[in-house]
């Protein structure tokens, strides 16, 4: 007797196409970037919002300005970190390199050495922020003007001139270090960490202007970006004035670095942290979806990490110590496995 075949029910199958749609979906940078929005929220609200207790209005207002200056931090230097990553098409390296962070040294260990430890904290906050912005924004215009616009096709010459000033500058302040009093070198070495719970609020407004005009204006121009990180035979061919659109954005990455240094102090590879992150959650280069995720990363890991040092660990270390520790590891990690990922 012959046996008859009957095929199963489609509708008892396992659908295929259904599951390489939801895959696609979770792979899609919209929805890896709204899940990054969500956990950012999160972090933000855990921080703000547990372990109240007291005069809650005093309690908010003081968690709203280190929240504000968290957030202001993560976007200058994560944007910064994506837009340098850009035109100098190396992921290993951060703004940091050009020798902002040791100009901001040297300025606090001239104004301890001229002043003293308590005539320098006793400056205005406004001038003196307004001073080492201008300073670390001239410095960066110098050496841009002199490096590229000799040797318009070096930038790599322009990375190694900031490296020997920036040694420069550190040898300088090293030297005044050693004339110091122990008490006033106590003082400085302070300074030479970010602090992210003491800003001054008078400066959020200027600072928050500054970066959030920038981070604007390379919103806007992402698809011109996209174009330059293809390399810059192909951003020419494709129209693009490849060299005034670089220095353009080493600009506005010296304005965004030198307003956050000035504002908390020195971050060297906490942007190489953020910006990886953002890399990595959302799987894509365009500038469309790294320019928001680099904010939303480095929100996570910043105010994530400051919850977790005053709720759980009582304020017991430094939080700028551990965020360049793990961003040191990256380095180390991203140099190890060949730096340069497309």
């Amino acid at each position: 007797m012959a046996e008859t075949l009957t095929a199963r029910p489609t509708h008892d199958l396992p659908s295929e196409g259904s599951s390489r749609a939801r895959a696609g979906l979770w792979s899609r940078p919209g929805v890896r970037l709204v899940l990054l929005a969500a956990l950012a929220a999160a972090s933000v609200a855990v921080y703000l919002l547990t372990g109240l207790s007291g005069n809650l209005g005093f309690i908010l207002g003081r968690r709203a300005v280190t929240l504000a200056t968290l957030v202001l931090v993560a976007t200058a230097v994560g944007v910064s970190t994506v837009l340098f990553h850009t035109v100098t098409a190396n992921r290993i390296l951060t703004p940091s390199i050009m020798g902002l962070d040791s100009l901001y040294i040297a300025l606090q260990t001239a104004a301890v050495f001229v002043f003293g430890a308590f005539g320098a904290s006793t400056l205005p906050a406004v001038p003196m922020f307004t001073l080492e912005l201008l300073a670390m924004v001239a410095f960066s215009l110098l050496l841009f003007s002199l490096v590229m616009g000799r040797f318009g096709r070096s930038l790599t010459l322009m990375l190694l001139v900031g490296v020997l000033v920036g040694g420069m500058f550190r040898g300088v302040s090293s030297f005044l270090q050693r004339l110091m009093s122990p008490e006033d070198f106590q003082v400085l070495s302070d300074r030479f960490f970010a602090d992210f719970t003491g800003a001054d609020p008078a400066l959020l407004g200027v600072s928050a202007i500054v970066v959030g005009a920038l981070t604007l204006a390379a919103w806007l121009a992402r698809h011109q970006l996209d174009v330059v990180g293809l390399g810059r035979d192909l951003a020419i061919c494709l129209g693009i004035n490849h060299r005034r659109l670089t220095m353009v954005v080493l600009v506005a990455v010296a304005l965004m670095v030198g307003t956050s240094t000035a504002l908390v102090g020195p971050t060297m590879f906490f942007g190489l942290l953020s910006s990886h992150l953002a890399y990595r959650a959302l799987g894509t280069q365009r500038h469309a979806w790294t320019i928001p995720g680099s904010i939303l990363a480095g929100t996570v890991a910043l105010v994530g990490g400051q919850w977790a040092f005053e709720r759980v660990l009582g304020l017991e270390g430094s939080l700028s110590m551990i965020v360049e520790f793990v961003g040191g590891i990256t380095f180390i990690v991203l140099l190890l496995a060949g730096g340069r990922r497309r």
